[in-house]
């Protein structure tokens, strides 16, 4: 079972709070940390945004694919 330092439940914030959420939680993580959010869909934007802001820092598995709930395990570096 995997253990997270946070979950983010990303419906539970309004639209402009959502991403910042999950970069400040992220940064927040030790190396080598894991954090999970949960999405009512695809985060796609979000990994290309973590590939752009975040590069070499992180790892990010998809636990769940829809089609109603997403699950991102997203592993600090």
């Amino acid at each position: 079972m995997q253990t997270y330092a946070a979950v983010v439940n990303v419906p539970d914030f309004p639209p402009r709070e959502k991403h910042p959420t999950i970069f400040n939680t992220f940064d927040r993580l030790n190396h080598g940390e894991k954090m999970q959010i949960i999405n009512d869909h695809d985060p796609r934007l979000l990994l290309y945004q973590f590939m752009m802001e975040r590069p070499e820092q992180f790892e990010w598995q998809y636990l769940e694919e829809g089609p109603e709930t997403w699950k991102v395990s997203i592993l600090r570096k």
